[in-house]
C-alpha cells in the first residue's frame, strides 16, 4: 500500500509577487470585462487566487502587438536574438526554485518533479540561444547549370501557441524559445488550471530584454471563441498546440479556413515492451520514469505495458512492491513521491478506467481506488491480466495507473502495440541490441525509448506520427517550425 505524507501542503511562496493579469505588449492589463478565473491547488481543493480572463478584443490585442512587433524583433541581429534567449535561460535557473514551488502548487507536481521541470523548460532557451544564430539557408546550382538556387529561412509571423496544464513552463519554452530563435513574435495561451506559471515566465522575459510585444500572455475561460477568432485573423500565421487530439483536430479545421501553418503535439498511448530476455530490474526503473513521471500526467508516459510471459510475473511484483512504495501527499512537501491528479473530473475519469479493466478481469496488485482526504489523490496502482478490450488499454490514463498484459512472440507484442491511432512514443527493453532495433523501426511511434524510460531532450526531435501530432519541437527541426523556406533563383 502506497504511504500517505500528512505534512501541511501550504506553500511559503508570496503569492503577491506573482502577475495575475494579461500580459500585452509588455504590460500587464486587466481584462476588458474585468472577469477573473479561479485557480484551484489540486492538494487542497482550495482557491489559490485568480487570472484575469481575457475577451476575445483583449486577444486581438494581443495579436496586434505580436503583429507591430514582428518586422523589428525580425530585423534583429541573430546574435542579439540568441543574448536574449541566454539570459532567458540564466534569470530561470537563478529562480528554479520559486518557479519549482510555483509549480507545485498550481499543478500539484511532487517539488522534485518540479525541480527537473524548470531545468529541463529553461534548457530550450539555452538550447534555441545556441541555435539562433544557425538558422542557414543554401546556395546550389541548378542542375541545368543556368541558375543558382539560393534557399532562406525567414520568420514565419505572428505565432498563437496553446499549452496545456501538465507541464506548465516546459510546453511555454519549447514554443517560445524556438519562436523567437526563428524572428517570430507570439501570442502564449496557457491552460487555466496553471496560469501563474506562464505569467511568471513572461515577467522573466521581459527582464531578460524581450521586447514589449514580442511575447504576450492571455488567459481565457472562453478559449473556443478566442482562439477561433484569433485563428482566422490574417495576422496570424502559426499555430502551435500541446493538447488532446480531439482539441487537436478541431483546431486543424479552423485553422484550415485561412491555411494557417500548424504544429502538433497531440495524445499518445505508449507501449512499454518488456522482452524476457531484459534486465528485470532496469525495466522497472525504466518503468517507474516512463510512467510516474509527474504523476503519469504526461503524453510520454508508458500507457500500455506488455510483458513477455516468461517474467511477467516477476516483473509485476518488483513494480508493484516500487509503486506501493510510493508517498503519496502534497506535491510541496519535500517527502512526497506522487502528488495529486489535477481535478475532481481526472480522478473521477482514471477511477473508471480501473473500474471497467477490473469489471474484464483486471486484478489489483496495489493501490486502485483514490484516497479519502481533501484534494485529488488517486494512490500509484498496478493492474495485471489486462484485457486487451479494456478502455484503459485505448484510452490516455494520464495518471498514476499501469495496466499490464502479457504476449509471447515479437509480431505479437508489434502488432498489439501498433494497434491503435497514436503514434507519440514507444518504450522497449531487451538485452539483444538487434532485436531492440529491429523492433524499434517496427513500432509506429515518432520516438522510441529503448532500454530508456526517458527520451525527452532538448536536442532532440520530439513529436509523434499518426494522430498523435504533426511537425517535431527542440533539436533545429523546432525552430523550422517557425520558418517560412524561400527559394530565389538568380544567375551571376
Amino acid at each position: 500500500m502506497s504511504n500517505v505524507s500528512t505534512a501541511d501542503p501550504r506553500s511559503e511562496l508570496n503569492f503577491h509577487t506573482v502577475p495575475n493579469n494579461l500580459f500585452i505588449a509588455g504590460e500587464w492589463r486587466e481584462a476588458r470585462r474585468g472577469n477573473r478565473i479561479d485557480v484551484v491547488d489540486p492538494s487542497t481543493g482550495a482557491t489559490i487566487g485568480s487570472v484575469a480572463d481575457a475577451t476575445v478584443a483583449d486577444a486581438l490585442e494581443a495579436v496586434a502587438a505580436a503583429h507591430g512587433a514582428g518586422p523589428s524583433w525580425a530585423a534583429t541581429p541573430p546574435r542579439k536574438r540568441s543574448e536574449i534567449l541566454r539570459r532567458c535561460f540564466e534569470l530561470m535557473i537563478e529562480r528554479k526554485d520559486m518557479l519549482a514551488h510555483l509549480i507545485s502548487l498550481e499543478n500539484g507536481k511532487a517539488i522534485g518533479d518540479a525541480h527537473s521541470e524548470v531545468i529541463y523548460a529553461a534548457e530550450f532557451f539555452r538550447w534555441f540561444s545556441e541555435e539562433a544564430v544557425r538558422l542557414n539557408g543554401q546556395i546550389s546550382t541548378a542542375p541545368s547549370g543556368a541558375n543558382k538556387i539560393i534557399v532562406q529561412h525567414q520568420p514565419i509571423g505572428v505565432a498563437v501557441l496553446i499549452t496545456p496544464w501538465n507541464f506548465p513552463a516546459a510546453m511555454a519554452t519549447r514554443k517560445i524559445a524556438p519562436a523567437l530563435a526563428a524572428g517570430c513574435t507570439c501570442v502564449l495561451k496557457p491552460a487555466t488550471e496553471t496560469p501563474f506559471t506562464a505569467y511568471a515566465l513572461a515577467a522573466i522575459y521581459a527582464e531578460a530584454g524581450v521586447p514589449p510585444g514580442v511575447v504576450n500572455v492571455i488567459t481565457t475561460d472562453n478559449s473556443g471563441q478566442v482562439v477561433s477568432e484569433m485563428l482566422h485573423d490574417k495576422r496570424v500565421r502559426k499555430l502551435s498546440f500541446t493538447g488532446s487530439t480531439e482539441v487537436g483536430r478541431k483546431l486543424l479545421h479552423e485553422a484550415a479556413d485561412t491555411v494557417i501553418s500548424c504544429s502538433m503535439e497531440l495524445g499518445g498511448n505508449a507501449p512499454f515492451i518488456v522482452f524476457d530476455d531484459a534486465d528485470v530490474d532496469a525495466a522497472v526503473e525504466g518503468a517507474m520514469t516512463a510512467k510516474m513521471r509527474n504523476g503519469g500526467a504526461a503524453c510520454t508516459a508508458a500507457n500500455r505495458f506488455y510483458i513477455q510471459k516468461g517474467i511477467a510475473d516477476l516483473f509485476s511484483k518488483k513494480l508493484a512492491d516500487r509503486m506501493a512504495g510510493l508517498t503519496v501527499g502534497p506535491g510541496r512537501d519535500p517527502n512526497t513521491n506522487c502528488g495529486p491528479v489535477i481535478n475532481a473530473k481526472a480522478l473521477t475519469r482514471i477511477q473508471g478506467l480501473v473500474q471497467d479493466a477490473t469489471a474484464k478481469g483486471a486484478r489489483v496488485l496495489t493501490g486502485g481506488v483514490p484516497l479519502n482526504q481533501e484534494g485529488f489523490y488517486f494512490p500509484p496502482t498496478v493492474l495485471t491480466g489486462v484485457s486487451p478490450d479494456s478502455a484503459i488499454t485505448r484510452d490516455e490514463i494520464f495518471g498514476p495507473v499501469v495496466a499490464i498484459c502479457t504476449f509471447e512472440s515479437e509480431d505479437e507484442v508489434i502488432d498489439a502495440a501498433n494497434d491503435t491511432e497514436y503514434g507519440l512514443i514507444s518504450y522497449v527493453f531487451t538485452n539483444d541490441l538487434q532485436r531492440g532495433l529491429r523492433v524499434s523501426e517496427k513500432l509506429e511511434s515518432g520516438m522510441i525509448g529503448l532500454n530508456r524510460g526517458l527520451a525527452s531532450d532538448p536536442a532532440a526531435p520530439f513529436g509523434g506520427v499518426k494522430q498523435s501530432g504533426l511537425g517535431r519541437e527542440g533539436a533545429h527541426y523546432g525552430m523550422l517550425e517557425f520558418s517560412e523556406t524561400k527559394y530565389i533563383a538568380v544567375t551571376w
